[in-house]
């Protein structure tokens, strides 16, 4: 494992796991985006205002992260894939990436339903085979923020079946992502600031 890559900042605000030495390969190789996903991180905090207001499409917490990313040239992106069996052509396209900058995929996973992660997964590891992409980056919440959820009148939104990390883990233990590197982000509640 080489989490030790990661500033202590990081590592004692949110709970972080890696498979195939996706920090190695980050910072190694892709030094500009790594330090541009240390720097989400570390400006990153869990407003009360954030979990409290309505949703939506897209939470306050996701729209958060993925500003700060396409502000620094990140995108959003789909990849326009087939696959040819002898004359015929198959489309086989992918869903769309959150944020994709020179070969680095991130998804930000806050509050969907659990079954995206295993979309997730498939994508990573289907443009790692086909060599789009390099490393795969999640970033969600720590189960334990539950309890927070509770206190602040909003367990009902945040519920077993939608993304935290303890239905993140085991998708990727069983093989979800395939051979693809993964590195994984839970936000913790070490992150809450009480801003209302």
């Amino acid at each position: 494992m080489t989490l030790d890559l990661i500033p202590t900042s990081i590592r004692d605000k949110y709970e972080v796991h890696e498979w195939r030495h996706a920090c190695a390969i980050l910072k190694e190789d892709f030094p500009n985006e790594w330090n541009e996903i240390i720097t989400v991180l570390e400006n990153f905090t869990l407003n009360k205002s954030d979990i409290i207001q309505a949703g939506g499409r897209k939470s306050p917490i996701s729209n958060k992260i993925d500003n700060f990313l396409y502000n620094l040239g990140w995108e959003e992106k789909s990849f326009d894939t087939k696959i040819m069996i002898d004359e015929a052509e198959h489309e086989t396209p992918t869903h769309k990436i959150d944020c994709l900058k020179n070969r680095v995929a991130l998804e930000i996973e806050w509050n969907n339903k659990d079954p995206f992660f295993d979309r997730d997964l498939n994508n990573f590891r289907l443009l790692f085979e086909l060599r789009a992409i390099s490393v795969g980056v999640i970033i969600t919440r720590c189960s334990e923020l539950q309890a927070l959820f509770n206190v602040l009148g909003k367990g009902h939104s945040y519920g077993t079946s939608t993304t935290h990390m303890n239905k993140l883990l085991p998708r990727i233990e069983g093989g979800g992502g395939g051979g693809c590197p993964i590195l994984v982000f839970g936000i913790s509640e070490r992150l809450y600031v009480e801003d209302v």
